[in-house]
């Protein structure tokens, strides 16, 4: 049986992982009867958003493994015991934590630097040949996380996009439901929230990633 590892940022759209992206990710992975393993890092986040307010909880601190175990149910390792030879594949879901916890994407932009540990184990399964899907956010990560001229996508937004290629990748404008497969065929991403207007919009796009992640694996 196929396994695959999914890497979470936190909980919650604000400050990590975008939920319904990652319940979505794991449903579909179920349907695709794969085996799965969450990781986050075992770190601080950056922040900690009050998801009714928006605004920063001034003086509040959380980790974000502790927070993503939230999603998985318990079922979540440190990444840093991540061993790229144990996975066919690898799936990170959206979220600002992708650009705030596994990057500092948010802050710094093309400046970024991604969490040494994600990068460590991402670069592991990308240079096997295994794939590796980015949903929504996270593909921001794709040049400085797996190497230049990577074809990827977040959808439409033109500033990141922009941000993107300066880095060394090679933004492709994509609709909501599609995936954008890059020509070597081993990183596929699609733009989920940064374009869904609702679950159902953003089910469309990761459940077709999902399949061809599979599919690669």
């Amino acid at each position: 049986m196929k396994n695959i590892a999914v890497i979470l940022s936190g909980s919650g759209v604000f400050d990590g992982s975008e939920i319904y992206e990652s319940v979505l990710t794991f449903l579909r992975l179920e349907h695709n009867r794969v085996r799965y393993q969450c990781f986050a890092p075992n770190i601080d986040q950056l922040h900690v958003i009050n998801h009714l307010t928006g605004e920063v909880a001034e003086g509040e601190k959380r980790n974000v493994l502790v927070e993503a175990a939230r999603l998985a149910r318990g079922d979540i390792k440190d990444l840093a015991e991540a061993n790229a030879d144990e996975f066919d594949a690898l799936i990170i879901p959206g979220g600002f934590g992708a650009a705030k916890n596994l990057s500092d994407f948010a802050v710094k932009g093309a400046d970024c630097n991604i969490n040494p540990e994600l990068v460590r184990f991402a670069r592991a399964i990308h240079q096997a040949g295994k794939p590796v899907g980015l949903i929504c956010i996270a593909p921001a990560m794709t040049p400085k996380l797996l190497g230049n001229g990577i074809q990827c996508t977040v959808g439409t937004d033109a500033d990141v996009a922009e941000a993107i290629n300066r880095m060394g990748g090679d933004h492709q404008t994509c609709a909501v439901d599609q995936i954008i497969v890059d020509t070597a065929g081993t990183v596929v991403s699609t733009p989920a929230y940064m374009l869904a207007g609702s679950i159902s919009e953003a089910a469309s796009g990761i459940n077709r990633l999902v399949d061809k992640v599979v599919e690669l694996a």
